[in-house]
């Protein structure tokens, strides 16, 4: 992923710089949080923007189907099956 066209596409391009310049990369885009985004000079209403799209880049990445041959580590932390009980008296 582009971190330029990223801010770009959240109508974020002007703290691009500021990414470029403290060479945040995807790699690190997740460990950020307010404080990190206030040292950069970002403003209340742009930090609060940007950590709701680094919250859902997560939650999309977690989402994404993986193929037959790789399993997710949720996946093998549990298995859901469905349950039916039934009660006589």
């Amino acid at each position: 992923m582009d971190i330029a066209g990223w801010l770009r596409g959240l109508d974020l391009g002007q703290h691009e710089a500021a990414f470029r310049e403290n060479r945040i990369d995807v790699d690190v885009l997740a460990e950020l949080d307010d404080d990190d985004l206030k040292q950069l000079g970002i403003p209340l209403g742009d930090r609060k923007r940007l950590l709701k799209a680094i919250a859902s880049l997560g939650s999309a990445e977690t989402s994404k189907p993986t193929s037959p041959g790789h399993s997710s580590s949720s996946a093998d932390a549990a298995e859901r099956r469905q349950l039916t009980v039934m009660f006589c008296d």
